[in-house]
């Protein structure tokens, strides 16, 4: 993409994203994603019914009177967005491209995050860690990220969720919120549980899913020569068959309840959003439920 149309693409999403940020969703953020730990604060005098495992023995020790140390609630955050840039995602038939929702919903969380003075970090993976960018503050930093989201070419087009939890686990060492955006169409549909389950022992996740709808099932149009976006596959279909779109609709059932049961068990928060749909609104929604 030439750079005038690249910057012209950067400058929209973020007037989009910075009002959605500012205007919907700060709230929201705030109340979802509080504070990891406690900060120390200050020291003050003690006061009948203050907990003596608070006591500072050297300031109380040097004014020979009993001083406490008072503890708050850390509420910067550092929030990690793991993105799927695998071949898949250059699906849409309404609306966008998954891609370019994808794109958007970064932008906002990543907006939403600085509005907060949190850092954000984000990880690009396809079936490896495609590139990492440390968590930062600043809008020059989530202006890098957004061009980064628009004109990112990947090496590979697979899928492969465990290569990026491993990443996050063994790098980012302080507790983090972390968003993984995807559609989740792993090979065979074999989701990486166990690593899964480390990460989410480590961080907070939260996955939110983008998906099209004709992703949901096969239209009646005769023979179609699909391509996989990721393995480059050529295959002929024949749509008009009724046996080929009920195998199809069970997959999809299939694996729509394996995701679910997947988030269920890891204890991750989900969200599904599809490319036509406001994005908005699904997101407030798992804003809320956290």
């Amino acid at each position: 993409m030439e750079a005038k149309e690249l910057l012209k693409r950067v400058r929209k999403i973020e007037i989009k994203s910075r009002g959605l940020s500012r205007d919907i969703f700060a709230g929201h953020y705030h109340s979802a994603f509080k504070g990891l730990g406690m900060a120390f604060s200050e020291v003050r005098e003690y006061q009948v019914g203050d907990d003596i495992r608070s006591i500072d023995w050297n300031v109380t020790a040097r004014f020979s009177h009993p001083y406490v140390k008072v503890y708050e609630e850390e509420r910067e955050l550092t929030v990690m967005l793991i993105i799927d840039v695998s071949g898949s995602r250059e699906f849409g038939t309404r609306g966008m491209l998954k891609k370019n929702m994808i794109t958007e919903i970064a932008a906002v969380l990543s907006f939403s995050a600085i509005h907060n003075n949190d850092k954000t970090g984000v990880i690009f993976f396809s079936n490896k860690v495609e590139k990492f960018i440390p968590p930062k503050k600043g809008r020059k930093h989530i202006l890098h990220i957004i061009r980064e989201l628009i004109d990112f070419v990947p090496e590979n087009r697979e899928t492969d969720l465990a290569e990026p939890l491993r990443f996050l686990t063994n790098a980012i060492k302080k507790r983090s919120t972390v968003f993984i955006i995807s559609d989740f169409l792993h090979p065979a549909g074999l989701l990486p549980e166990n690593t899964i389950k480390i990460a989410a022992r480590k961080h907070d996740l939260a996955a939110i899913r983008i998906y099209d709808n004709r992703e949901t099932e096969l239209p009646a149009v005769g023979m179609l020569r699909v391509r996989d976006a990721e393995t480059g596959e050529l295959r002929w279909i024949d749509t008009l068959s009724g046996k080929v779109r009920d195998q199809y609709s069970s997959w999809w059932k299939e694996h729509n309840n394996s995701l679910n049961e997947l988030f269920l068990k890891t204890g991750i928060d989900s969200v599904s959003i599809s490319t036509d749909e406001d994005y908005v609104k699904p997101l407030i929604k798992l804003f809320k439920r956290r």
